[in-house]
C-alpha cells in the first residue's frame, strides 16, 4: 500500500504527505497517526487505501480536497494542529505490505531513476515545471502582453498570442488531468424519451 510507512528509530507508523520537499529533497512531511483520534485515523486510512489515495502520486493532493467525516479538509486540520512533522528521507521506512521495509529516499531515488530525473526534481510543483529553454521563451512571451488601452508593441505578433495559447492550453489540460486524478467526473446518464 502507497503513503504508509513506520519511523526507523522508534517504529511510530506514519503516512506520508510528501516524500521530497522543495529545496530539500532529504526531507519528507509525515503524519503521525497514532496522535490522531480514532475518528480521524479511521477516515484517513480508509482514503490512503481507497482508490484516490492509491493513485494520488503524493497524499497531500488528495488530503487538500477531501474532508473528515466532521467537515474540515484534511490537509488544513492536519496541518493546523500540528500533525505534518518534518523528517529526514532516510529515517522513514515504506511498508508497502508487512513483510516489506524500504527506506523512503531509496524509494525516492527509484522514482527519481524511473522518471530519468534527479531527486531533488521530485519536489511537490504543481505539475507544470517546464525545461528551462522553454521557461526562458515564456518570460519574454509573458513581457510582451498586451494591457487593454495601451499601444500595442510591434514585439506582440500573433505568434506570440498562438504560442501564449498553446502553452496555457497545455497547462490547463494538465491541471484537468491532475483534478481528475483526485476526484473523478462523474459519468453523465441520459435519459431516453
Amino acid at each position: 500500500m502507497k503513503h504508509v510507512g513506520k519511523m526507523k528509530n522508534n517504529a511510530a507508523r506514519v503516512a506520508v504527505a510528501y516524500r521530497t520537499l522543495p529545496g530539500d529533497h532529504n526531507s519528507a512531511l509525515v503524519i503521525g497517526t497514532s496522535g490522531l483520534t480514532d475518528a480521524y485515523h479511521d477516515a484517513l486510512m480508509s482514503l490512503i487505501e481507497g482508490d484516490a489515495g492509491q493513485h494520488a502520486n503524493e497524499l497531500a493532493d488528495i488530503l487538500a480536497v477531501r474532508r473528515f467525516p466532521d467537515g474540515t479538509v484534511m490537509l488544513n486540520f492536519l496541518h493546523s494542529n500540528g500533525h505534518l512533522k518534518k523528517v529526514p528521507t532516510n529515517l522513514v521506512l515504506m511498508t508497502p505490505n508487512s513483510q516489506t521495509s524500504i527506506p523512503l529516499d531509496e524509494v525516492n531515488q527509484m522514482i527519481a531513476t524511473q522518471k530519468g530525473i534527479k531527486v531533488e526534481d521530485l519536489a511537490i510543483s504543481d505539475g507544470t515545471k517546464k525545461p528551462e529553454a522553454t521557461v526562458k521563451e515564456e518570460v519574454v512571451s509573458t513581457e510582451e502582453i498586451v494591457v487593454p488601452g495601451e499601444p500595442v508593441s510591434p514585439l506582440v505578433t500573433a505568434k506570440t498570442y498562438r504560442s501564449r495559447a498553446d502553452t496555457l492550453a497545455k497547462e490547463a489540460a494538465n491541471f484537468r488531468r491532475l483534478a481528475d486524478a483526485l476526484d473523478p467526473p462523474k459519468k453523465k446518464v441520459k435519459a431516453e424519451a
